[in-house]
């Protein structure tokens, strides 16, 4: 190691002792100090209620296990007892189930309690058989939570320990630390600048696929995030979690070659962004600035020993060589042991799927094995689809967990493999050939959308038998509706054995309105329109829903199920009228022609008239929350555009995933899609009066270069619902069910 590196080293050292006496984050909480963060948790969901309640921590767990119980109490009040704050949270919210007929979700909750709380009659107790109940992607933290507040992570915390996960991923506030790292082995704030991605892109930024997109990225949101992960942070502790955080994997800035002339840079790209710099783990300044890495966010927010890291993220290693692959998880993990010697990496399965030609047996096996089995724990991250696990032998000793996956990109479709979710976890509870499977996750890209598939995988973690679906299904809809409805059970049941049994697309099919527009049918791509149940399934769940709307109209939940339905039955005939479209231009029919385009473009409309109805489908609530975030005009037009981009293009104007992170939400609909495919439809209308082919590529060139002027502009989209959801989903049905 040369001079240079060695005194930059030594540099920190200083640094780290100067500094042990700063106060540490809080890490451990008491059994009292949980109890009173639940007692906070209930003022913020059942507030007023506040003295109904007892709550008791024991420290305890039964068998190994985490447990809950609620009971009578003294003086007319509810007794909430747990091992710890989430098994507490959880039997509140058993409880307020049970009991009060309280529903709690994304997507239309009924969170209303009557003035005097009901005393149970018996006990009810619960026992989770999984250690561990894993929370979010690091995808979860831009499609859905780039804009968020203290007060909206905190009601997702909420919604943590209400629902018993005890393992978030914790991954905000992470610029902070390699800002300071960084400073201190000598690189400029300039030298930063083209590092730092902007704030819709840094969890691409910190898994090292990309530098600098999106940039160049305020001090302003970096101090601001540090703030916000220690609130998640104490939030998340109080109640007795977990946080997982990050640890190094040798993403460097783009001027280290300069700073470090003799260390050894891999060059690795991802899609189709510039190349980014990979420290080589056998550099002895991996382990260092690894140990740096640990120790600086150790300083700033503590530690709870767990950390994520993943080295080859959607890249392949440069060699399949077995000791190299082993020589570089023994690195990783040296450089997190050195600054913690409790440190236990997670590490996402996704790899061994995603290039699943490269990672066979032998390279799983070396990459592995470097760590030891109780120092290393595995997320199987698509178990519900493409489960990883059965194909390495449970990865060969290595405790790991079920993850249900799901979403994609945040976008907005009904999809999902419920049956596994149902039956999956608990089986494995009694499966020899499962190894150490030790627990449960929910890993999806994107939240706020689909809740029953959410609430289905929820419901595992306090029971260790498999879930009867037709139980589920009246429990959850009584629940969410307020009332039994046999027609809507009727819709459901019919939705959980098609629209709900997936193995035909990944995340569900994607609407050919929000695809770049063509003739095609199936444009594939980020767009895949294959329906992977008959559409006619749908439509018969669909009249019943319409059917039950007198009867549920006072229910938040129906409002939000019958306008999301109602959607998915217009994205779909989309595809419809688009071939006839595309049939009557082969024809050179230009008046069949004119009316498929108009009937497309008019469904666009009633699908933007229909989903302005509802908060949850609003773009201009995601463009409000990304201006709120900035503190100077500059600012706020930055994370504007990271925001409409984001959605659109993704990248540049030629990025190969454009429309990955499309949204079926109105202002998207009006603002972007239609006027696409008005210029889509205009154009090759042209080509049929002058009777020569379209010229589609031409027509693709050109669209890029408006969807960057629409990622560039300022214009403003109702952040406000307009419209009643009932009126909006009955004048569809009737104008669309004798078409259907």
């Amino acid at each position: 190691m040369n001079i240079k590196i060695l005194s930059y080293i030594a540099a920190s050292a200083l640094f780290v002792c100067c500094s042990a006496g700063d106060k540490a984050v809080k890490t451990d909480f008491s059994d009292k100090e949980q109890a009173e963060a639940v007692k906070g948790l209930i003022s913020r969901v059942a507030p007023g209620h506040e003295k109904d309640f007892d709550v008791r921590i024991t420290g305890i767990q039964k068998e190994g296990k985490d447990w809950f119980s609620y009971y009578p109490g003294k003086n007319g009040r509810i007794t909430l007892e747990g091992n710890n704050g989430v098994s507490a949270a959880s039997a509140l919210h058993q409880y307020l189930k049970d009991c009060c007929g309280f529903h709690l979700s994304w997507c239309g909750s009924d969170t209303s309690l009557p003035d005097i709380l009901p005393v149970p009659e018996d006990t009810v107790s619960r026992v989770s058989p999984y250690k561990y109940r894993y929370y979010l992607n690091y995808c979860t933290f831009n499609y859905t939570m780039s804009w968020w507040d203290e007060e909206r992570w905190q009601k997702e915390i909420d919604f943590m320990a209400l629902n018993g996960i005890n393992m978030p991923l914790a991954v905000t506030g992470q610029n902070t630390v390699w800002q300071k790292v960084y400073r201190k082995l000598g690189f400029s704030d300039s030298d930063l600048e083209s590092f730092f991605s902007g704030p819709a892109y840094f969890n691409w930024f910190w898994m090292g696929n990309l530098d600098g997109w999106g940039g160049p990225l305020p001090q302003s949101f970096i101090d601001r995030h540090e703030e916000l992960q220690k609130h998640i942070l104490y939030a998340e502790r109080s109640l007795g979690m977990t946080p997982v955080l990050p640890a190094f994997t040798g993403h460097v800035p783009p001027a280290f070659e300069e700073k470090f002339p003799d260390a050894h840079i891999r060059k690795t790209d991802w899609v189709n962004f510039p190349e980014v710099s990979i420290l080589d783990p056998d550099e002895e300044l991996f382990s260092e600035i690894g140990r740096m890495f640990i120790e600086e966010q150790t300083r700033l927010y503590g530690t709870n020993h767990f950390y994520t890291a993943d080295t080859f993220n959607e890249n392949l290693p440069p060699t399949d060589d077995p000791d190299f692959l082993g020589k570089i998880s023994g690195k990783v993990f040296h450089s997190m042991e050195t600054a913690d010697p409790d440190a236990k990496w997670v590490m996402q399965g996704w790899l061994f799927y995603h290039e699943r030609d490269f990672w066979g047996d032998e390279e799983i096996r070396a990459l592995l094995g470097a760590v030891p089995d109780d120092r290393m724990l595995i997320l199987d991250l698509w178990s519900e689809r493409y489960p990883v696990w059965s194909r390495t032998e449970a990865y060969y000793g290595k405790p790991w967990i079920w993850c249900m996956l799901h979403n994609f990109g945040q976008n907005i479709t009904m999809s999902g493999n419920a049956d596994r979710v149902a039956n999956d976890p608990a089986n494995l509870l009694k499966d020899p050939d499962a190894g150490k499977f030790c627990g449960i996750g929910l890993t999806m890209e994107g939240i706020e959308q689909t809740p029953v598939m959410y609430a289905l995988m929820l419901e595992n973690i306090w029971r260790d038998t498999p879930i009867d679906e037709d139980s589920f299904i009246r429990d959850y809809f009584t629940g969410r509706y307020g009332k039994a409805d046999e027609n809507a059970f009727a819709a459901w049941k019919i939705l959980f054995d098609t629209v709900f049994e997936n193995d035909e697309n990944n995340g569900g099919p994607e609407s050919i309105i929000t695809g770049r527009p063509t003739f095609r049918k199936n444009p594939g791509g980020t767009t895949t329109t294959k329906l992977h149940y008959d559409n006619d399934d749908l439509v018969k769940a669909w009249e019943l829903l319409i059917s039950s709307s007198d009867a549920l109209a006072a229910s938040e939940g129906y409002r939000y199920d019958i306008v999301d339905v109602t959607r998915q039955v217009l994205a779909n005939h989309a595809s419809e009228i688009q071939q006839e479209a595309a049939s009557a231009y082969q024809k050179k029919d230009i008046r069949k022609f004119d009316e498929a385009s108009s009937e497309f473009l008019g469904l666009i409309d009633d699908m933007d008239r229909l989903l302005a109805t509802r908060q949850e489908f609003l773009l201009g609530r995601w463009l409000k929350a990304a201006r709120n975030m900035g503190e100077t005009a500059e600012e706020q037009d930055l994370y504007e555009k990271n925001a409409r981009n984001l959605l659109t293009l993704w990248g540049d104007k030629e990025c190969y995933i454009s429309d990955y992170a499309c949204r079926q939400w109105s202002g998207m609909m009006s603002g972007f899609y239609r006027p696409r495919w008005e210029n889509f439809f205009s154009e090759a209308r042209k080509a049929l009066e002058e009777n020569r082919e379209f010229d589609e590529k031409a027509f693709v060139t050109g669209s890029k270069e408006r969807e960057w002027e629409w990622i560039e502009r300022h214009e403003t989209y109702p952040d406000t619902t307009s419209g009643d959801e009932l009126i909006e989903s009955r004048e569809i049905y009737e104008k669309y069910r004798n078409r259907l």
